[in-house]
């Protein structure tokens, strides 16, 4: 009888697999976005400026920005679950000594150290697509991101219900403790699968070989035309996301005359169907995925294409028509995560197994610079025009721009996904034939 291979042995361990990842995104989240309810608290402790605030996220953003390509070479070239389980290591003693800090200079250098996790998920990534068939990797990509809203929501949860009777170090110590706890589980419960083995030509493959990072596979990442044209769609991609989420809660509340209570109802059923919208899109790249190779980036066409047509009815709508709005945010909501899930799938659809974390590490670099701009060019137009026209113009018109550059990697991806598989075949050919010739 023939042994099962690992693929074929995994199948109700992979969704363990996605169970842990899940909670330790949800977790990481969480404690990476409780730094926005905790703020007041915190700069009353320390006596500081709103500069000097913001100078704390700005160093994570620029400390994680440095570490994605270093996590993406690691990733490539070891075990990408013991690297995980360092990673959530550091998570929570860098939070542990986030809250110990005794003064600002303390606080800054220690806070700015959680940006060394924050670029770590690239390795998660790759080992799901190692778990997961490329079919079916959408929807799974697409659950694991809803953390990132759902994070959100437990983080201010979180902060605003135990900052008043622990304080926001004890929250922090609470959050630490969870990302240590989450090592260990990482640590003892992950298991390592070999890179490839859940492409369609190695699922029947038992005992493959290894394949690990090589100099010359990463260079030709830049010389893949759907990655390039991905790339850069991301660096605008993000644009919207950070213009909404720092200027958003200011521009309801200045612009639109909001109270503190409306803001929250409205941006709270904003965020839950936000959720929605990620595994959704990841559902609907898979199901078209299996119909046109382009499927994954049609679906993503669709949303940043239908969410810049929303967005833009929804911001110019009356500011005394309250429920349109809410309607039409959460319409909006809806559709642009679409895309997330989709162009992580794609990447991975077009790489080879032991570059992907990599390739997605470059990526997140690229999307951290859009994101670092993003806050700054909305607050420059803003000062002279308003936060409505510069929603306008930077939302609108990346997402049309987003919009352009799906089409271009629509029309070039079944080349490049063609040329994988191909490469992919002559991997398994050449492993059946070492076999052959060893027995």
């Amino acid at each position: 009888m023939k042994k099962p291979t690992f693929y074929e042995a995994s199948k109700q361990y992979r969704w363990f697999i996605v169970a842990i990842f899940f909670v330790f995104m949800l977790l990481h989240q969480a404690d990476k976005l409780l730094i926005g309810p905790l703020t007041t608290e915190i700069m009353d402790t320390y006596h500081i400026t709103l500069t000097q605030m913001g100078a704390v996220s700005t160093g994570a953003l620029i400390v994680g920005a440095i570490f994605y390509p270093l996590w993406g070479y690691l990733y490539d070239r070891y075990a990408r679950a013991k690297l995980l389980a360092l990673a959530a290591f550091i998570w929570g003693s860098t939070t542990w000594l986030n809250a110990l800090a005794p003064n600002y200079s303390t606080f800054l250098v220690t806070r700015s150290s959680t940006g060394i996790d924050d670029s770590s998920y690239p390795g998660l990534y790759s080992l799901i697509a190692d778990y997961f068939a490329p079919n079916v990797r959408g929807r799974i990509y697409g659950l694991l991101q809803l953390t990132a809203p759902v994070g959100y929501l437990l983080g201010m949860i979180l902060g605003l219900m135990l900052s008043g009777i622990i304080g926001w170090r004890g929250v922090f110590y609470i959050t630490g403790s969870l990302g240590i706890v989450m090592a260990l589980v990482i640590f003892l419960g992950v298991k390592e699968p070999p890179r490839g083995q859940s492409e369609p030509e190695m699922q029947e493959i038992d005992n493959m070989g290894t394949y690990r990072f090589e100099w010359s596979k990463a260079v030709d990442l830049l010389h893949n035309p759907t990655l390039i044209i991905l790339f850069v769609q991301g660096f605008f991609g993000v644009f919207p996301w950070n213009a909404i989420t720092y200027w958003f809660f200011n521009y309801l509340e200045t612009e639109r005359g909001y109270t503190s209570n409306e803001v929250l109802v409205v941006m709270g059923l904003a965020i839950v169907i936000l959720a929605a919208g990620y595994p959704l899109g990841g559902a609907l790249g898979d199901a078209l995925f299996k119909r046109t190779p382009s499927g994954r980036v049609i679906v993503g066409i669709i949303g940043v294409l239908v969410g810049a047509g929303l967005f833009w009815g929804t911001i110019v709508l009356p500011h005394e028509a309250k429920t349109a709005f809410l309607l039409m945010l959460s319409l909006t909501a809806i559709f642009i995560p679409f895309a997330s899930a989709n162009v992580l799938s794609t990447i991975y659809d077009v790489t080879l197994p032991e570059v992907r974390s990599t390739a997605v590490a470059v990526e997140s670099f690229i999307e951290n610079i859009g994101a670092a701009l993003s806050p700054l060019v909305v607050g420059i137009i803003a000062e002279r025009t308003s936060l409505e026209s510069a929603f306008l113009w930077i939302c609108v018109t990346t997402w049309i721009l987003c919009g352009m550059f799906f089409l271009l990697a629509a029309r070039r991806v079944p080349k490049d996904i063609a040329a994988l598989r191909a490469q992919m075949s002559a991997r398994a050919a050449a492993e059946l034939k070492n076999k052959g010739t060893n027995a």
